[in-house]
């Protein structure tokens, strides 16, 4: 790895949301600047949470770059159940429950792009469908070797998996295609898509949000140690180095000695 990735804590996940907000602003104006979009692709559990408490506070009227503009966002998945999107494991239902249907009118709505509900019983179908729609927005393969998002929001399980990369499947290996399919996750519901390494590493930033007591034993296996650096996470923290960053509570980072970064921006 070149340089590393870089590492924010903050006293609690309160603290964390405003500086979240920081980070995903200046990610939009980058990009908004760039192609007049922004392509961001989200992971679930209880990301969309802290997602909301970053992106739906009020905006600092004397700060024209702290608003959201919600309408030139196009939200994808960075990994989905293979459920229908009203079901309870959805990550479509949890992210327009917890942060899409409580956006404001005036701040406008992103286009999302969901998993084909007609593929559900066929995780091979559901990728290569997904894959499709990654083909219509980013271009065709022949031009594109891999989708550029301008931001992935990411978490991080307990085993080092993120989006449904999991320690020790074959899918890490995968080397051409988008996204990938899973038959057998370790943890239900089996049947999922997920983008895969290549993809996330191409991504202009990469942000993981780790917090609470939970996560310590973890965060300082993937960041300290060369087992944790093979797991997904340590993967995705070498191969693209100082595009990554972790935004993390004291909780999570307790005993950890990897240095820290003061500031977001």
């Amino acid at each position: 790895m070149g340089h590393p990735p870089s590492l924010f804590s903050f006293p609690t996940t309160a603290d964390l949301a405003p500086n979240l907000r920081t980070y995903i602003l200046a990610a939009q104006a980058e990009s908004l600047k760039r192609h007049n979009t922004f392509r961001v692709a989200v992971s679930g559990g209880s990301l969309p949470k802290t997602l909301a408490q970053a992106l739906l506070s009020k905006p600092n009227p004397e700060n024209p770059d702290d608003k959201p503009e919600f309408d030139k966002w196009e939200v994808f998945y960075a990994d989905e159940r293979c459920v229908p999107l009203d079901h309870e494991d959805s990550n479509h239902r949890l992210v327009r429950q917890e942060w899409l249907d409580k956006i404001p009118e005036d701040l406008g709505q992103p286009k999302v792009h969901h998993i084909d509900v007609g593929n559900l019983d066929d995780p091979q179908e559901a990728a290569d469908s997904y894959e499709k729609a990654l083909v219509s927005v980013f271009a065709s393969r022949d031009s594109v070797r891999v989708p550029g998002f301008d931001l992935l929001l990411l978490g991080c399980g307990p085993d080092g998996h993120t989006c449904s990369l999991f320690p020790g499947y074959p899918q890490l290996r995968e080397t051409d295609a988008w996204v990938l399919a899973i038959e057998d996750s370790p943890k239900p519901p089996p049947k999922r898509i997920t983008l895969s390494l290549p993809v996330v590493v191409a991504a202009a930033r990469i942000a993981f949000v780790a917090t609470g007591e939970g996560k310590k034993d973890i965060l300082k296996k993937i960041l300290e140690t060369d087992e944790g650096r093979q797991l997904p996470c340590g993967l995705i923290n070498e191969q693209a180095g100082d595009k990554v960053s972790w935004f993390c509570d004291a909780a999570a980072t307790t005993g950890i000695t990897f240095p820290r970064r003061g500031s977001v921006i």
